[in-house]
């Protein structure tokens, strides 16, 4: 059961992992949630709290709506992506109403100089519906995961014509099941260390340690509606590409396939190799994953199945085996598909343990806009430039 906090009750709460904090029925920002949790503006997704010329804590939030610039928590690894405030052309990448972008420079370059505690603690939250809150934990700059040259990168983009340099920030969610409302009070008064500040967060400030909250799911089978888009922009973009590979280029959905999944992870697929029909047992394409670092690194084998199929009709054990049948010794298989996987088809996958990623309808659409094609014209654009 998700919990919920009542509007009457946030200046008194503590901040619950995942829990939802209920927006006001007024209807002005009277209703606005984080304005009564902190002490932060109304408004503004970047939210600095400023005690004695120090920046005491943040609080960063997302409506998640932004196609350009998706904002997203990885359950898994605990790894939150987040992007910068320059969002239009016309300025400097620092120059930015509320400075979120100065900010975001100056904790990493903290980071990289072992300067942890001058980083303030940066609360994470995500837009549910209307004015309500979901609390995704307390967060900070980096990960163990991750090289110094990734965790903060700037990003060229283009809007009318111009182009533009915004940041893309990546930040550990730490292993904090509550925040209590006693350090809450603690950091309005400019107390920076005392009982209530929680162990992770002084593990990470004092030693540099990494104590993620990493969620592994529960359900390995994805139903149908979990598996197609979940919005109205996301099954454009699907029934757009189904529409450009209709039944005879249905082939040429193959390199479009074997392109979506090098996006994946582009610095490990070392090699990919879309097949003829006639070689390699019928499979569409072929290639190497890379894992570890030079000069030590191994290779490991894998093919790819392309099914261009209209979202609403599911790929079954007949499309799913064509693919197991032709694994060979250590490879592992690739199942991208523009519909969904039938729940006994991949109930057999994962009952079996067949060594198989699958690559649905929603994957596709994620893995697009985590690559800059987060909107139908630009994904239109794309198919026309490369398959036209």
């Amino acid at each position: 059961m998700i919990r919920e906090i009542s509007h009457e009750s946030l200046s008194k709460s503590d901040l619950f992992i995942d829990a939802i904090y209920l927006g006001g029925k007024q209807k002005n920002l009277g209703a606005e949630v984080l304005s009564k949790l902190f002490s932060v503006g109304n408004a503004g997704g970047f939210r600095v709290v400023i005690r004695s010329k120090k920046v005491a804590y943040v609080v960063l939030y997302s409506s998640g709506g932004d196609i350009d610039w998706p904002d997203n928590l990885d359950r898994e690894t605990g790894i939150y992506t987040y992007y910068g405030d320059n969002k239009t052309p016309g300025r400097d990448l620092h120059d930015t109403k509320n400075g979120g972008n100065t900010y975001l420079r100056t904790w990493f370059e903290y980071l990289h100089n072992e300067m942890r505690n001058q980083i303030p603690p940066i609360f994470i939250f995500e837009k549910v519906k209307g004015r309500d809150m979901r609390y995704l934990g307390l967060a900070v700059p980096g990960s163990a995961l991750l090289e110094p040259t990734e965790d903060l990168v700037a990003l060229w983009r283009t809007k009318d014509s111009q182009r533009f340099l915004n940041y893309r920030s990546k930040f550990t969610i730490l292993d904090i099941p509550v925040i209590s409302r006693a350090w809450l009070n603690d950091l309005e008064n400019e107390i920076t260390d005392s009982k209530n500040t929680p162990q992770a967060f002084k593990d990470w400030r004092d030693k540099g340690l990494y104590k993620p909250l990493e969620s592994k799911p529960t359900t390995e089978v994805r139903e149908k509606s979990e598996q197609l888009p979940e919005d109205k922009s996301g099954m454009a973009i699907i029934k757009k590409i189904h529409a450009h590979f209709p039944e005879d280029r249905a082939t040429m959905f193959e390199s479009c396939a074997a392109r979506i999944f090098q996006m994946v992870e582009p610095e490990n697929i070392v090699e990919i190799d879309v097949t003829r029909a006639t070689r390699d047992g019928g499979r569409d394409a072929v290639g190497k994953f890379r894992i570890g670092v030079e000069p030590t690194y191994i290779t490991s084998d894998f093919a790819l199945e392309a099914k261009c199929w209209e979202p609403d009709k599911g790929c079954g054990v007949k499309a799913t085996n064509r693919l197991i049948s032709r694994l060979r010794h250590r490879q592992f298989g690739v199942f991208v598909t523009t519909s969904y996987v039938s729940k006994q088809a991949y109930s057999e996958i994962v009952d079996d343990q067949h060594p198989v990623l699958i690559l649905a309808a929603r994957d596709i659409v994620a893995i697009l806009k985590k690559n800059g094609l987060s909107s139908l014209e630009k994904v239109n654009d794309w198919l026309v430039s490369n398959w036209p």
